[in-house]
């Protein structure tokens, strides 16, 4: 499956993997400017994404919807793959990409498709396309 057309403009099936690629310089520079407060917010984000009683697929999932809500391109980039990777479905992602529409409205219902896009375009990478 390939990432979907979200307007007149398709975006291409490596247009997540892109974004991600384009933010690894200025972020190594920024966590090299500010290694104490990196090293807190990694150390946080280890710590929220972790597997507990929810699992670490879902709370990937959770962050994607709010990064939909913030209209973040790297976070649903990064949230997308990570949710793919921890094994999350795509029809999981669309529900909770239906609670992120539900919430921000309007907004939502151009990144909530992006969201999705990406999603997709890291499970054909993984060859999981369920």
């Amino acid at each position: 499956m390939t990432a979907t057309s979200i307007t007149d403009t398709s975006i291409s099936d490596a247009h997540n993997a892109q974004v991600i690629d384009d933010l690894r310089a200025p972020t190594r520079a920024f966590r090299k400017a500010a290694p104490e407060a990196w090293a807190g917010f990694g150390a946080l984000h280890q710590a929220a994404v972790a597997d507990g009683v929810v699992p670490a697929s879902m709370k990937e999932l959770v962050a994607l919807a709010i990064a939909v809500t913030q209209h973040c391109d790297g976070c649903v980039a990064y949230h997308a793959k990570a949710a793919v990777m921890k094994g999350a479905t795509r029809e999981q992602a669309v529900e909770v990409l239906e609670v992120a529409l539900l919430m921000a409205g309007g907004p939502a219902s151009v990144w909530a498709p992006r969201a999705l896009a990406a999603f997709d375009e890291f499970a054909d990478v993984r060859g999981t396309t369920t």
